[in-house]
């Protein structure tokens, strides 16, 4: 380890680490313009000079591309230094347009830092400005050329980090410009990260363009519920409404990045249709006496038709303190427990996943990029949890191979091998891909195209020191016990496996309450921020008292026999639980109520500062529960139950493969259905946020090319297809890089309870 001294401190830093690291281990902070942590040296901006006084390295140098060594003495303070540094910024700011006033990085711009802190006041060059056009980028990140300072942060990040071309350096010297080679929308899932990786205002979120000053908002350390990897973010809000969403570093998660699924899905909590009453019956009433007649109504369906005739249904966006409430809840009351997933099976299988990843084996995103080897096992990772994509790059960058055993299509800003397999041979190559590499020759005499592929796999990661499987839950029971193995899991939902660890093998599945429901059995539900008419529309004619906690305007909601509005988890906060089963907790980032921008009909608040504020009724959705649970059993402490309870993740027995669909009416070939996520529009939250609302794609119904003809389908096709009593419109897609014989469609609520297997009767054309 080298030791050496920087402004008389003495510093033992690892072999490799650069003397601007060095200097951060001892809270000495070195300017610089181009260093970022996550992309290392480029050594573009010369501003972080520092002076070595004595050892090995004597002189000026740049502390971002020099390693620490032994018996160096760096002086950061040095008279040289400082004027070398002062000198760096007068150039650059030679060209800058001094347009701090209207810039949305004012009072968040490291150049403006830099700039303040070097006393940098005159412009003392009598030329003419060096001046660009600036370019659409689409709809997140605005363009602003004339303010950059040719650091080269965003192309190393775009076009390194990320793995995309279509932004990036053009021309030299003097005029080298950052863009695209035409306007256009950025095609990178992580392109709002760009907003945070410039130092000026030459790349900025557009989304919160001329909304807020820094200092104008207040910002809250939170977490992303817009999928299971529990990235840490921080919340810049004003007048009751979300202003920008922006990364917050964890180095165990997600480091220093988000996706823009995370970052711009914000806007359902103020969205002008967000159900902010109470309801009874279809007329508005309070807060109270909505919650007297739903303890009434509940008490009476327990008389009537008794205890077991009450199902409660949790969705798996809900934090863990409402789940927890809704669990106690049922329990107090002496209802059969919560569901939370569509088939119990989910919830067992997700239970397996989180046993079998012990804290040895877990390995988070960050450990991930450490990774050997990694095979990804029934997973979507660019979009079934996006960062995790961004993680397998940088694993790729460090010379791991990628392997990605999956039916669908694959999309990865990364060189990886694809096996096509059928889902159900998932399970058997889950064994095989780390046994012998000998036994994949023999493997599916069927698929010989595979067998050089299996052979090359199982190869790599026999040699391997540091392997990771990332897996789906359903393939829990067969993950290999090979100590080596790390092991990531990818549910779906933000606190699935919350919901998850607060089951046991004895809850039922959303289509286990619909089949009560249908049977006369269950007659009230209660449902708390889930929307199980989305999948089964017929359930609201055919219970008798629907209940309904939610801050979402869904068809449940809607319905409502009672309808009681809750808080956001930005208005509430709130603990999730994400996919290594670590409890991430979101701290409140503003208030409830309409967003002075609407509630004042302008950017400031309302002159009658005493008159009460509309929309501040929804509560949070534990304590709605918890006075529910006080009124149906007095004295029982409903909150204490739900923090008394302990989550156990028992490992269930693998359930039954279920049975092929019977061949009816349609008898002949069939596709197997399998369900894929998009970046925007199936992720429930974003659905109903309003930018999402216009960056939702056409749904696509995608199948191998082999398998069109078949079907009679073309490209382009129109096909609508029957799911229930409704009818989903999708366009055609062919791919050859999928498996056989099944038909990729979106994860779409109102396509959730879908038979398995597709026939040609069931694609109509249109």
């Amino acid at each position: 380890m080298p030791d050496l001294i920087i402004d008389g401190l003495p510093v033992s830093v690892a072999k490799g680490t650069t003397v601007i690291e060095a200097a951060e281990t001892v809270g000495i902070y070195i300017p610089r313009l181009c260093w970022h942590k996550a992309l290392g040296a480029a050594g573009a901006c010369r501003l972080c000079a520092v002076m070595f006084t004595d050892g090995p390295v004597k002189g000026l140098h740049m502390s971002c591309m020099t390693q620490a060594a032994d018996g160096m003495v760096v002086d950061t303070g040095h008279p040289e230094a400082v004027a070398f540094r002062r000198q760096v910024l007068e150039w650059l700011m030679a060209n800058h347009p001094h347009d701090c006033p209207v810039c949305d990085e004012g009072g968040g711009c490291l150049l403006q830092d830099m700039t303040i802190a070097a006393g940098q006041s005159l412009r003392r060059y009598p030329g003419r400005k060096r001046t660009y056009p600036d370019q659409d980028l689409g709809p997140f990140i605005q363009h602003e050329m004339n303010r950059c300072i040719h650091c080269y942060r965003c192309a190393r990040f775009y076009q390194d980090y990320c793995g995309y071309r279509d932004f990036g350096p053009m021309q030299n010297a003097n005029r080298v410009y950052f863009g695209r080679f035409v306007s256009g929308a950025l095609e990178s899932p992580f392109a709002g990260n760009l907003a945070d990786i410039c130092p000026t205002g030459t790349l900025t979120d557009k989304t919160a363009r001329y909304k807020a000053r820094r200092w104008e908002t207040e910002r809250t350390p939170s977490v992303c519920p817009h999928c299971a990897l529990g990235c840490h973010t921080v919340v810049a809000t004003r007048n009751r409404a979300i202003v920008r969403i922006e990364s917050r570093e964890n180095p165990a998660g997600n480091g220093f990045f988000l996706c823009d699924r995370g970052r711009f899905s914000h806007g359902f909590d103020t969205a002008p249709d967000r159900p902010r009453q109470a309801r009874v019956s279809g007329r508005t009433v309070s807060m109270d006496a909505a919650l007297a007649t739903t303890a009434q109504l509940l008490a009476r369906a327990r008389a009537l038709h008794g205890p077991e005739s009450i199902a409660c249904i949790g969705g798996v966006r809900a934090v863990q303190e409402t789940l927890a409430a809704l669990d106690a809840l049922a329990r107090t009351a002496g209802w059969p427990q919560p569901a939370h997933f569509l088939t119990a099976r989910e919830g067992g299988d997700l239970r397996a996943a989180l046993d079998v990843t012990t804290p040895e084996r877990a390995r988070s995103l960050t450990r991930i990029e450490q990774a050997d080897a990694v095979v990804c096992l029934g997973v979507s990772s660019l979009y079934d949890a996006p960062l995790l994509a961004l993680a397998l790059r940088q694993a790729s960058r460090n010379g791991a191979p990628v392997f990605v055993a999956d039916p669908r299509p694959v999309d990865l800003p990364l060189p990886v091998v694809h096996l096509p397999v059928p889902p159900e041979r998932l399970p058997a190559l889950a064994t095989l891909l780390f046994a012998d590499p000998g036994e994949a020759r023999a493997l599916w005499p069927d698929t010989p195209q595979l067998r050089p592929l299996l052979e090359n796999a199982a190869r790599a990661l026999a040699a391997a020191k540091a392997p990771v499987l990332v897996f789906a839950p359903s393939l829990a029971p067969y993950v290999p016990a090979d100590p080596r193995l790390g092991l990531c899991p990818v549910p779906l939902g933000a606190n699935a496996a919350g919901a998850a660890l607060l089951e046991t093998d004895a809850a039922p599945g959303l289509a286990d309450i619909a089949k009560g429901v249908a049977d006369g059995r269950v007659t009230t539900l209660v449902v708390v921020e889930a929307d199980p008419l989305a999948a089964f529309p017929d359930l609201a004619a055919q219970t008798e008292l629907l209940i309904v906690c939610d801050h979402l305007p869904t068809a449940t909601a809607k319905a409502a026999s009672v309808f009681l509005p809750t808080k956001t988890l930005y208005e509430s906060g709130g603990t999730l639980c994400d996919h290594l089963g670590r409890m991430e907790r979101a701290a409140p980032a503003h208030a409830v109520g309409e967003p002075v921008s609407r509630e004042g009909r302008g950017d400031h608040p309302p002159r009658g500062y005493a008159r009460p504020l509309s929309g501040t009724d929804p509560r949070p959705a534990w304590t709605l529960l918890a006075a529910l649970g006080e009124a149906l059993s007095p004295g029982h402490d409903l909150l204490e139950a739900a923090t008394a309870l302990v989550p156990d993740a028992p490992r269930p027995a693998p359930d039954q493969d279920p049975a092929p669909a019977a061949p009816g009416a349609d008898s002949g070939p069939r596709l197997t259905v399998l369900f894929a996520d998009s970046l925007f529009g199936t992720e429930e939250l974003g659905r109903l946020a309003p930018l999402d609302a216009r960056l939702v794609l056409k749904p696509e119904l995608v199948l191998h090319v082999e398998d069109a003809p078949v079907f009679a389908l073309q490209p382009g096709d129109t096909v609508a297809l029957s799911a229930g009593n409704r009818e989903v419109v999708l366009t055609v897609r062919l791919s050859g890089d999928m498996a056989r014989g099944v038909v990729v469609l979106p994860r779409l609520a109102e396509l959730a309870a879908l038979a398995p297997t597709l026939g040609p009767g069931t694609l109509r054309k249109r």
